[in-house]
């Protein structure tokens, strides 16, 4: 197999989870030694996570609070403060390193880092790799969800980084659910209060959800069924080797049989 990445995408609730992990177990039966980055990895080679950008004079300002230096990395004039490895640290400054996390940067700027660092991946990757959720879930998160860019904007973010990986081969796997609103309800549920609370605030008070003045759990689905629309436009689009795969059954031997005539 000469592909060397493996994209799993989907909404909450859809089994991107389990999808990314099976393709995992798959690929080792095998006789690949694939490596999982499932969502929320600290230590993703492509994506940013928990990782703060200062300028030279913000660094120079909390330089001496930092208890470990080999967190920090220099690309040009930025700093790249991987935080969120960073053990017990002041509150104030977790909070001043929080604010400046590079999803938390404008959408322009935070395209231009995470462009560049998915470059650096595919110049340097060996062997095979599976990543959950980052391609195409993050740059909608950032530009639809958070900024309300055009589906334009974020369908080219996209398309950026398809660009800069195509010398991987890699394969885009898209977990689909018929029912949104099944799928995010039984996720809500399954899942602790604070992270539906969490959730449902960043979709309805930023962005997308408060130009269109949608409110609470039923807004926030409101915004993953445009958000569904618009990454079905994102995936129709792309011109890298893809499969769309419907999980509204939850049937894990019957995902694991598609899979493996899949891969």
């Amino acid at each position: 197999m000469n592909r060397k990445l493996i994209l799993v995408e989907g909404l909450p609730g859809s089994g991107k989870t389990t999808t990314s992990k099976l393709v995992h177990q798959i690929l080792f039966k095998k006789g690949f030694e694939p490596k999982l980055f499932v969502e929320g990895d600290l230590n993703h080679p492509a994506d940013f996570e928990s990782v703060a950008c200062l300028s030279e004079i913000e660094y120079s300002e909390i330089k001496h609070q930092l208890p470990d230096e080999s967190l920090v990395r220099k690309e040009g004039n930025d700093y790249l403060i991987s935080y969120g490895k960073l053990k017990e640290i002041p509150n104030e400054l977790l909070e001043f390193l929080s604010k400046r996390d590079i999803y938390e940067l404008p959408f322009e700027r935070n395209q231009e880092l995470i462009v560049n660092n998915w470059r650096k991946f595919a110049e340097s990757a060996k062997g095979v790799f599976v990543f959950e959720c980052c391609f195409i879930q993050n740059p909608v998160t950032v530009g639809m969800i958070k900024y309300g860019v055009s589906d334009e904007k974020v369908s080219d973010y996209v398309e950026k980084l398809a660009d800069k990986i195509r010398k991987l081969d890699p394969l885009l796997i898209y977990v689909s659910q018929d029912n949104l609103e099944f799928s995010f309800t039984k996720t809500v549920q399954e899942r602790p209060k604070e992270w539906s609370q969490f959730f449902v605030d960043y979709y309805t008070s930023q962005g997308f959800g408060k130009a269109h003045g949608l409110e609470g759990l039923e807004g926030t689905l409101a915004v993953l069924k445009a958000r569904k629309a618009l990454e079905e436009k994102i995936i129709q689009r792309l011109d890298i080797p893809k499969v769309v795969i419907n999980n509204s059954n939850y049937d894990l031997k019957e995902m694991t049989d598609i899979l493996n005539t899949v891969l």
